[in-house]
């Protein structure tokens, strides 16, 4: 049986690392030193041997992205097979353009979104010229509604609470023949979700869940309040998932350029991983 791979594109925040207009410790380093750089957070599904990929976000750098994942798994030239999205903030959708008649000027690739997605870009431009010229062809999704992608995978959309200006905003199960993963970049709060997420977390072998901030202090040094910008707090999603990173692999993903967990010596990084936890990497693969 052929395998298949759930393969991390990007792990950033929207804005990336460096974050434009920022220079602060982070953000410094990345300018000066490309390895310590991050893209904005997308997975792609990697069928390998049927030579076909699917997207999940299409980010502000998805051609970075798209490229490096094409050569790694021998699939130049092959356009991704389907694109799910999370939601329409900055860092999850702009990459579809690319797509268009200035960028790969695609054929009707498969875009799946939620209804209120779905209607803002049937009918707003630029989104709307890529339906218009069949670059892509929507279709919905609906909360809890398994989308067969192959005989053995499918992805499962859930509807999580964040800031819904555009568009509903999903997580997403991903079901291999042999894992279970449940991939959560944006939420507001876990308390704000109907859904438990230490119950959820239980049914899955691994999370990638949103890692925007580790602590109030992430934003302080550049005069924001990260209210403002509600995510759960990393150390507040360890105290609910510390009694399972026996039986779940929990990586958190969706780094904030501030967020001091991205240094790898950091105090920050060290306690995360004693408590047996995980940061996402670019490049990072799942057998599932």
């Amino acid at each position: 049986m052929s395998n298949v791979i759930l393969s991390v594109m990007g792990t950033a925040q929207d804005g990336g690392l460096p974050h434009p207009n920022c220079f602060c410790e982070n953000c410094s380093r990345a300018l000066n030193d490309p390895t310590f750089r991050r893209t904005a957070s997308a997975l792609a599904i990697v069928l390998p041997e049927e030579k076909k990929w699917h997207l999940i976000d299409a980010t502000p750098d998805l051609k970075e992205q798209m490229s490096k994942l094409q050569m790694k798994f021998q699939l130049e030239g092959k356009i991704m097979s389907s694109i799910f999205f999370t939601h329409a903030h900055m860092g999850h959708i702009p990459g579809l353009l690319f797509l268009g008649k200035e960028g790969m000027n695609t054929n009707n690739v498969p875009v799946f979104a939620g209804e209120k997605l779905k209607n803002m870009l049937e009918n707003n431009a630029p989104w709307q010229l890529l339906t218009k010229l069949d670059n892509i062809l929507l279709k919905d999704i609906r909360n809890d509604e398994e989308v067969k992608i192959d005989d053995r995978v499918s992805v499962t959309p859930v509807i999580v609470p964040h800031r819904n200006e555009f568009s509903e905003t999903f997580a997403f199960w991903i079901n291999g023949p042999n894992k279970k993963v449940l991939y959560i970049p944006d939420i507001d709060r876990w308390e704000e979700w109907e859904t438990d997420i230490l119950d959820e977390c239980k049914n899955a072998d691994i999370c990638l869940l949103d890692g925007t901030f580790h602590s109030p202090k992430d934003l302080e040094h550049i005069g924001r309040d990260f209210k403002e910008v509600p995510h759960p707090l990393m150390t507040t999603t360890m105290e609910k998932l510390q009694d399972l990173t026996d039986q779940t692999k929990i990586y958190f993903t969706h780094l904030n350029h501030s967020n001091r967990v991205i240094v790898p010596d950091s105090n920050e990084r060290k306690e995360l991983l004693e408590r047996g936890f995980y940061i996402a990497e670019e490049g990072m693969e799942f057998s599932i």
